[in-house]
């Protein structure tokens, strides 16, 4: 093997999201300009004031954090050789199990609620992603098709509760009682609504690369997800290791819909999530596995969804072409991995 060929397998993941970031930026630019905008001003506002503006910055946590949260969990899944794209339905299943924790317990100090109002946002979430664990492990159900599907289950269940036993009594619109203040997620930044659960995404994050450098369990998940039959010979129990990790995954995800509960509205609300669970899919195929690079990929799309409505304002930029450069992010790295694939193959 040539040097060249043996440092394209360690450059190729780490450039390819850079170029494709930078490509949506730059055809980014080109609709900002269409739009009579200048793309410069524009990107300048973003960044200045995602970043170096206090409000903004703590605006850009808020929404990084459930990002991070989602996407790990949709990245287990890709470990394990799975695509769950049910991440949006786990959110809205993680934010019910906190809000049960945050009305109906009542009378317990912070340090217990807080971590059982996680815990049930956590196994809500973790059912929601073992029932297609279950069924691809026992029945060969495709775990893309039943992660879709219960997507819309999880909105209109959250949904149907929010207008009926869930309602708080008299309330104009579709929303729940207020959760105890006990089971609130302290604000990290002063007059911001940035919220601990930045941390809890961090520290997930943490407990993943222990999972994956150091557990056998970790091993067992990446053996399975490179060849499951060559796993299955070796003594591993593919069907135990699916299930488990589409349970880990749907926790995950949920506890970014309990952190958007416990952190930011403090009631359940219909179609609270903007989509947090599909930008996921976006920012763990973006990454390959890569924990730093899914910690930095969530907090770039955080700037984007942090900076939009300012860079409207000020740029007169429209918000959709915000959403356009996630997009074409995603259409990006899809032709990188062709063009990957094209060189192993003359490889």
């Amino acid at each position: 093997m040539t040097k060249t060929n043996r440092i394209q397998p360690v450059l190729l993941p780490i450039l390819s999201p850079i170029i494709a970031i930078a490509s949506a930026l730059i055809v980014g630019a080109i609709l900002i300009s269409l739009s009579n905008a200048n793309p410069i001003t524009a990107y300048g506002i973003l960044f200045q004031e995602s970043l170096a503006n206090y409000y903004g910055f703590g605006n850009t946590i808020t929404k990084t954090a459930p990002l991070l949260l989602a996407s790990l969990g949709v990245l287990v899944a890709l470990k394990a050789g799975l695509f769950n794209i049910g991440a949006e339905g786990q959110i809205y299943m993680g934010g019910l199990g906190s809000v049960l924790v945050g009305l109906y317990l009542q009378g317990l100090p912070a340090l217990i609620h807080v971590p059982l109002a996680l815990l049930g946002g956590f196994l809500l979430g973790a059912v929601w992603g073992w029932i297609p664990g279950y069924l691809k492990a026992v029945r060969g159900v495709n775990e893309v098709i039943t992660t879709l599907l219960l997507n819309y289950v999880a909105l209109n269940f959250v949904g149907y509760l929010v207008n009926n036993p869930l309602k708080q009594p008299g309330a104009p619109s579709a929303y729940s009682a207020l959760i105890a203040e006990s089971a609130r997620l302290p604000l990290i930044l002063p007059q911001t609504q940035a919220h601990a659960g930045i941390f809890i995404g961090l520290f997930a994050t943490g407990l993943l690369w222990v999972l994956f450098a150091r557990s056998p369990l970790g091993y067992e998940i990446e053996a399975v997800g490179q060849n499951p039959t060559a796993a299955r010979y070796a003594g591993m129990s593919v069907k135990r290791t699916i299930m488990l990790v589409m349970a880990l995954a749907g926790g995950l995800a949920g506890l970014a819909g309990a952190g958007e509960v416990m952190g930011l509205k403090y009631r359940l609300f219909d179609r609270f999530s903007p989509g947090y669970g599909f930008d996921a899919i976006a920012i763990a195929l973006l990454c390959r596995g890569n924990l730093v690079g899914i910690v930095l990929t969530s907090l770039f799309f955080g700037i984007l969804r942090s900076g939009a409505n300012v860079m409207q304002r000020s740029a007169n930029v429209p918000v959709t072409v915000v959403y356009a450069i996630q997009g074409l992010t995603v259409l990006f790295i899809a032709i990188s991995f062709a063009i990957e694939r094209q060189i192993k193959i003359k490889n």
